[in-house]
């Protein structure tokens, strides 16, 4: 797994939030074998390494060379490229994406948003979670639905969703990169709803089953306060944890 960017973001006299970026790796070689045979890495195919060679001039085969990405069926998925190493990789890199916090009020609701890039070799998915208290300040917890809920402004609300949203205008649907025959990340039933918003520490947001390329994952966040919500600087540590599975 590579680390991802530490990302910090601080508003004057309002929230306070950081991300973290963690997972587990476990090596795993990927092999076919029989109970006499076995084979690593495999390539059908010409070979691309075979040169023919004459005088002072050389000449590479290149049909039947490895193409790029995973396949599907029902049953079972397989993965194609170029010769890479037989250990499991997790990467995960969390980007900034637009904020619209400034001072809360009743009337109006705060946001901000960060894209989660996962992608994951070798291994049967992964799971995403993200963990953390809600804002905070004084003794006094933002409160959070758990299950989900409209944006309204005048009620107390911090929660999140990884979908497309109008109201607020905010938030994306997953993109596969580079595209969904290659990539496989989808986001869990609760946080896929556009225009609903729901908190739970430690929830799985989003996971794929089979090993697969990059997705992108919008992580929007919402903040409504209530005519009692005392005032401050609100606060709160955010994790995205992606884990992989086997």
């Amino acid at each position: 797994m590579r680390k991802g960017r530490i990302v910090r973001y601080i508003r004057p006299l309002l929230i306070a939030v950081c991300l973290v970026i963690c997972g587990a790796n476990v090596v795993l070689a990927e092999t076919s074998s029989s109970s006499n045979y076995q084979v690593s890495e495999t390539q059908f195919g010409s070979s691309s390494t075979k040169e023919n060679c004459s005088g002072q001039y050389c000449a590479r085969t290149s049909i039947g060379d490895l193409s790029v990405g995973n396949s599907q069926s029902g049953t079972s998925t397989a993965s194609f490229g170029s010769i890479t190493p037989d250990e499991p990789m997790l990467e995960v890199v969390v980007d900034p994406g637009a904020s619209n916090l400034g001072l809360l009020d009743t009337e109006h609701t705060a946001s901000k948003t960060m894209i989660v890039r996962v992608r994951n070799y070798v291994s049967n998915g992964y799971v995403l979670q993200i963990t953390g208290d809600p804002p905070k300040y004084a003794g006094h917890t933002l409160a959070a639905p758990s299950s989900p809920t409209v944006s309204s402004p005048g009620t107390e609300q911090f929660a999140i969703n990884a979908a497309k949203n109008t109201s607020p205008n905010i938030g994306a649907t997953p993109v596969q990169v580079p595209s969904s025959d290659f990539s496989f990340g989808t986001v869990e039933d609760n946080y896929k709803i556009s225009n609903q918003f729901q908190y739970v520490s430690e929830d799985v947001v989003a996971r794929s089953l089979m090993s697969s390329g990059q997705t992108d994952y919008t992580i929007s966040m919402i903040i409504n306060i209530s005519s009692a919500t005392p005032a401050g600087h609100y606060s709160g540590d955010f994790s995205a944890v992606v884990i992989p599975v086997y």
